[in-house]
């Protein structure tokens, strides 16, 4: 399916790009989503009419999510989970119980923007976690595991 891309997709294409997709993507997750259009006549119309209001926005969207980055690099999460004697927790710290202890300390993030490389972490110390704010701004963090005995 050939669609109008509304905001940059990683490995798919940038804002404005026309690209053909599977049917499927397209259909259940860039449209439903407003990441992109179908790439018809009168689309590609509305789409040339809107398009310095689009790149305006997407300008504002990239330089906000830079100063969240510029004040997030480099911070630390400290979380306690109950643990064994030999450091492994019970259970795991996960990309949802770092968001959330991010979102208490002030910063706006989504669960689905903390990316875990090794999964959920499983162990007592300290592992270093990125976080996505943009598909152009992605920020390294420390996550510092407690281990509390039970």
């Amino acid at each position: 399916m050939q669609i109008i891309l509304l905001d940059k997709v990683l490995n798919v294409g940038g804002l404005g790009d026309i690209v053909k997709v599977k049917d499927g993507y397209a259909r259940n997750f860039l449209i439903p989503s407003g990441r992109a259009r179908r790439a018809t006549a009168a689309n590609k119309a509305e789409f040339e009419a809107k398009r310095v209001e689009l790149e305006k926005a997407a300008a504002a969207k990239l330089a906000e999510s830079q100063a969240q980055g510029e004040k997030l690099a480099g911070s630390t999460v400290k979380l306690t989970q109950k643990a064994g004697v030999d450091g492994r927790l019970f259970g795991s710290v996960t990309n949802g119980d770092i968001a959330e202890e991010l979102n208490k300390q002030g910063y706006k993030v989504a669960k689905s923007q903390v990316r875990l490389p090794n999964g959920p972490i499983k162990v007592v110390g300290d592992n270093t976690v990125s976080v996505s704010l943009h598909t152009d701004v992605v920020v390294e963090i420390t996550v510092t595991v407690y281990g509390e005995t039970a």
